[in-house]
């Protein structure tokens, strides 16, 4: 195997998503410094994350190793998406430049939770952000990147909903002004799950029964009711920690 050509066709895909090295460790569960040698041509991903690998770069585990041209792919993600309460109210009654202060320092801090436990943030637009964490335990790296954000946040400012399934990822719109985006039906999903989350989770934390099974401990969490997504065949249970939440009758 010629190394250097490997590290080329890594950093040229990862360059090519605009995503980070550390995005791409985070994601692998592996250091940055692996990811900065595996581009230096100095050392070959190990065989257990090629796989991995090749789904978040969208290509196939042949073409990193040299063997065919790219292809479109998808890969299982926890989706994290967020919202900010009293947005409206904020952008109504303060100057634009404050409003854009507000929510930039709101999501500093969440950012700052994600990439805390390995998450890759998206995007960010008006009130609300996306992003997703993916590899190895994924879906308790995004629930404890939800608390973290709550308890640096509060409780009056933040929701989040969690959901998880097929993603892809890949660069949307036009050449000049495209950007890295995921899509598909988890991330809507997650974001039409949202407002009944607002409504009735009090911690401000969502999390579907699809993340609720993938945690390895969840008894900390409450029922708190079933919702019916739009495009999506059977309901949704929602859940939310159990720390904060109300211990009355669960919300249908």
């Amino acid at each position: 195997m010629n190394l250097k050509k490997l590290g080329l066709r890594i950093k040229t895909q990862r360059e090519k998503r605009k995503l980070r090295q550390a995005d791409v460790a985070g994601a692998l569960r592996v250091t940055a410094q692996a990811v900065s040698k595996w581009e230096r041509g100095e050392n070959a991903p190990d065989i257990s994350v090629l796989v991995g690998l090749a789904r978040l770069l969208d290509v196939s585990v042949d073409w990193l190793l040299g063997a065919t041209s790219p292809e479109t792919d998808t890969f299982d993600a926890t989706v994290f998406c967020t919202s900010l309460n009293g947005f409206a109210q904020r952008a109504a009654s303060m100057p634009p430049r404050d409003v854009a202060d507000w929510a930039n320092g709101v999501y500093h801090a969440l950012t700052e939770a994600m990439r805390r436990f390995d998450g890759i943030p998206v995007k960010y637009v008006g009130d609300g952000s996306l992003g997703f964490f993916a590899g190895t335990g994924q879906a308790d790296r995004a629930f404890d990147a939800a608390r973290h954000a709550r308890k640096l946040l509060g409780a009056e400012e933040l929701v989040i909903t969690l959901h998880q399934g097929a993603i892809f990822l890949g660069t949307m719109g036009h050449p000049d002004y495209a950007r890295p985006d995921i899509i598909g039906r988890t991330v809507n999903t997650a974001f039409l799950a949202m407002a009944w989350v607002a409504r009735h989770c009090r911690t401000g934390i969502g999390v579907t029964d699809a993340v609720c099974g993938q945690l390895s401990d969840s008894s900390n969490l409450v029922r708190r009711g079933e919702i019916a997504v739009p495009g999506v065949e059977s309901s949704i249970t929602i859940y939310e920690p159990e720390m904060e939440a109300s211990h009355g009758n669960d919300l249908h």
